[in-house]
């Protein structure tokens, strides 16, 4: 099992201050990182992942910058933008194009694969003509690949209809009750209040809240409520 620490996190972008002093974990489980558009979500993923350098502080993966993990994939697997496929290439090219860099087996293809639930004529066909959903689920794929005991996901809803949702559930539901770390970073709030075991919430960069999402419930009130209050946020 492991552990996700974020510690004094700061990001600043010339004069604009993106993350601002960002401190929380992330343990095994489903964990919900949420924030209004221009938060600083994204930013701090990517840091998370190694590609924004911090201007202060520190997040480490087992104790770990992901730059110093040794076999990066194994350990975390990442889907942050849906929409970077080579068109002209296949779901399974793909697959196996990133499998191979990664020094995984071919086999976790097929498997993956099936896991998300693409069939094997629709992984034999371009990218191309992907739907939005099956492009999610193609870079759901990917990111299982290396079998890694951390997920981040970014809007992995996306393009995906109520069956679809559904099914996200509960695969996010079965991996986070196998012991994985999973960050899954949403605007859908009703589907993280019934996936999630915690959230995170930040606003301007800074934290609001981190916890377990049951201790955010007022009398009557919901996931989106408490949401709304601590970002500030009108309805």
């Amino acid at each position: 099992m492991t552990d996700v620490a974020v510690h004094g996190l700061t990001k600043r972008f010339g004069g604009v201050t993106a993350v601002r002093d960002l401190s929380f974990a992330v343990t095994p489980g489903v964990t919900g990182f949420l924030g209004p558009n221009g938060a600083g979500k994204t930013t701090t993923l990517r840091m998370l992942l190694g590609l924004v350098r911090a201007t202060a502080g520190s997040v480490t993966i087992g104790g770990r910058p992901y730059a110093e993990l040794p076999h990066p994939r194994r350990v975390v697997g990442a889907m942050l933008d849906s929409i970077g496929f080579h068109p002209g290439r296949t779901g399974r090219q793909h697959l196996l194009i990133s499998a191979t860099a990664a020094g995984l087996p071919g086999s976790r293809v097929d498997e993956v694969l099936d896991t998300v639930g693409l069939t094997a004529g629709q992984a034999g066909r371009r990218v191309r003509g992907y739907s939005l959903g099956m492009r999610q689920r193609l870079g759901l794929a990917a990111a299982l690949l290396g079998d890694p005991e951390v997920l981040v996901l970014d809007e992995p809803g996306n393009g995906l209809d109520p069956a679809g949702m559904a099914w996200l559930r509960r695969l996010l539901r079965d991996l986070g009750d196998d012991g994985r770390t999973i960050i899954v970073s949403s605007h859908v709030l009703a589907e993280v209040a019934q996936t999630a075991d915690r959230v995170v919430i930040v606003n301007e960069g800074v934290l609001r809240y981190a916890g377990p999402v049951a201790d955010l419930a007022t009398p009557g009130g919901s996931l989106e409520d408490a949401f709304l209050r601590l970002t500030g946020a009108s309805r």
